[in-house]
């Protein structure tokens, strides 16, 4: 965890030193007036986990809130981050699954947003609470980026590129920093910010820069050439893919589009991307309104949500062999819920403009 910890935090000094401002963990901004407790329990979804595909893996997590609080459920889905964010800040949700970055944004608007629970990593604890930040490119243009017996970004320079929002972690900020770091060692881009990142154009970094609005719609736009390199993460697009040569998270490793995938990526099935660059990046929380959460419902929600019963629940977190489409899955079989605090995310929380 310290070098996950490290290799962000190298990353955030970039950010600051481009402009991006630092927030300390409860401070608020425009913090939203106390509402009352509700009898009904909102979750508000990303769009990357709004789908249909995932309506029975949404519903099952909503059962065991229900169980636990003994409160009517709902579900909140979206079609844009900003959305889901506003929502929890705001008190129109009381939970919501957002990534990190996404929950840094609610809590600075309102510090009564705090994070809940997080899935552990493969050892069941957060030392590897980690998912990773793709660059990836469409099958047969890797060679490009080929740097002896590895990889390097140099290449990107001057292409169309796709991000996912600016609100995403592992689809924004992570990339950005990565790329700013990368490239300002040289002089030509020794000045070179994250707003430089945001838009193309003949003497812009990138050629076309591209927000897929989901981690499936940046993979999607680089898969239908829309775009030729593309920022997304392995969890989001991890019910649709799979690999076809390599290791998985590691550059150098393609993947393919399974049989069978759902929207929007049943009219890409057998395409193939290689991925050129891999960062790990903290695991996303499931966010809570402490203001409209009770402390008694605040405290069943986490002790319901690390217990075995919902660890062990196969609707939840799916097994490893399962051909069913989830939000959170088992690799090791050690993976489950675990309580975490606000200054768990504070290396992510430096990386942020806000």
């Amino acid at each position: 965890m310290k070098k996950i910890l490290t290799l962000i935090i190298s990353l955030s000094l970039v950010a600051v030193a481009a402009g991006c401002g630092t927030k300390a963990a409860g401070d608020s901004k425009g913090a939203a007036a106390p509402v009352k407790t509700k009898d009904t329990i909102t979750i508000a979804w990303y769009p990357n986990e709004s789908g249909a595909e995932l309506k029975d893996a949404r519903e099952e997590l909503g059962k065991a809130i229900a169980a636990a609080t003994g409160k009517k459920v709902e579900h909140k889905t979206t079609t844009d981050y900003i959305i889901a964010i506003e929502a929890i800040a705001s008190g129109g949700a009381d939970l919501a699954y957002m990534g990190p970055q996404g929950y840094v944004e609610a809590n600075a608007k309102n510090n009564k947003v705090q994070p809940l629970v997080v899935p552990s990593g493969e050892s069941g604890t957060l030392e590897d609470a980690v998912y990773y930040s793709w660059l990836g490119v469409r099958k047969g243009d890797e060679a490009a980026y080929k740097n002896g017996n590895g990889f390097a970004i140099d290449k990107i320079a001057g292409k169309k590129f796709s991000f996912v929002s600016n609100s995403s972690t592992s689809g924004f900020k992570v990339p950005s920093a990565g790329i700013i770091n990368y490239f300002s060692k040289q002089d030509q881009y020794k000045k070179l910010t994250v707003d430089d990142l945001l838009q193309g154009g003949k003497d812009k970094f990138f050629s076309e820069v591209l927000f897929g609005g989901t981690h499936q719609g940046a993979a999607v736009n680089l898969l239908t050439g829309k775009a030729d390199v593309a920022a997304f993460c392995d969890t989001c697009v991890a019910n649709y893919v799979e690999v076809s040569s390599g290791t998985a998270n590691t550059p150098g490793a393609v993947y393919k589009v399974k049989q069978g995938a759902a929207e929007p990526f049943n009219t890409q099935v057998g395409k193939e991307f290689s991925l050129i660059s891999v960062t790990p990046v903290l695991n996303s929380p499931l966010a809570i309104n402490t203001n409209t959460v009770s402390a008694e419902d605040v405290k069943q929600l986490k002790d319901a949500l690390t217990s075995d019963a919902v660890t062990k629940n196969p609707k939840i977190f799916l097994p490893k062999d399962s051909k069913d489409a989830g939000v959170f899955k088992q690799k090791s079989g050690k993976e489950k819920f675990l309580p975490v605090d606000d200054a768990f995310f504070g290396p992510v929380r430096m990386l942020s403009n806000n």
